[in-house]
């Protein structure tokens, strides 16, 4: 008994600085799009182009991107940067100690953030859509880069061409007797590639990506679990008119 309450306090005390993360900000809504195959294309070329460097995807192989619409010869032409079969799986050349003199530890592996990230504020999704949004410049760091929805993350701003440099604008506001600073919006320190809806939307359409890679037959199981409720939907009128009938001349 008492190794199992040490083992529990052990597992709460690693789950909670997962949830902790996403209580510092209110969490943005993330968009549903896991049935919106050009979303979904665009998502997946924007992980390979910009996550794929540092983080793997190790259970993932890039032929399941057919399931998205896309052809073998379609991902071998702009998809593949690390390995030569379609048949392989997400990884990258990056080892653990690497990773670990880098950037203070290896990079998580991304097939299933999406469902590992979800906490009482909100699902995954929408913590990666936060996240991935939040980034702002902060010269005390190390990377230059900070971020409110993961405050002293040790991961730079990989997007930060495409978002330009921002920085929060703070309010202070009085909350339960204690002035806390709030951030009320954002000074664009310098442009990015896209506007700023450009950029949400980019980040849509990779938050879904990673959302529907984390299991990608959820789109099936949603469907089957559909005919499944109205299969026994009529089967339960069926089996009620036979009981009727079967009892109709018992008194």
């Amino acid at each position: 008994m008492k190794k199992f309450l040490i083992s529990l306090c052990l597992v709460l005390g690693v789950a909670m600085p997962t949830f902790a993360a996403t209580d510092m900000i209110p969490l943005d809504k993330a968009p549903k799009k896991l049935n919106d195959l050009s979303a979904l294309q665009n998502g997946a070329k924007i992980f390979v182009n910009y996550c794929l460097n540092c983080h793997a995807a190790s259970y993932m192989r890039f032929n399941r991107l057919k399931d998205i619409g896309l052809t073998d010869k379609q991902i071998k032409d702009n998809l593949l940067f690390t390995t030569d079969k379609v048949g392989d799986t997400m990884k990258i050349s990056m080892d653990a100690k690497q990773g670990k003199d880098w950037f203070g530890g290896n990079p998580p592996d991304l097939t299933v953030i999406a469902r590992s990230r979800s906490g009482p504020n909100g699902s995954g999704a929408d913590y990666l859509y936060t996240y991935l949004r939040t980034y702002y410049r902060d010269d005390s760091k190390a990377t230059g880069w900070n971020n409110l929805a993961f405050p002293n993350v040790g991961m730079p701003h990989v997007l930060w061409e495409l978002q330009g440099q921002r920085r929060p604008i703070y309010q202070a506001v009085e909350q339960h007797g204690h002035t806390i600073q709030v951030v009320k919006g954002w000074e664009q320190i310098t442009p990015g590639k896209m506007t700023a809806v450009e950029y949400d939307a980019a980040i849509g359409d990779l938050v879904n990506y990673l959302q529907w890679m984390s299991e990608p037959a959820q789109n099936t199981r949603v469907q089957i679990g559909v005919w499944v409720m109205l299969f026994l939907l009529i089967f339960m009128v069926i089996a009620w008119r036979l009981n009727a009938s079967y009892w109709k001349d018992i008194r």
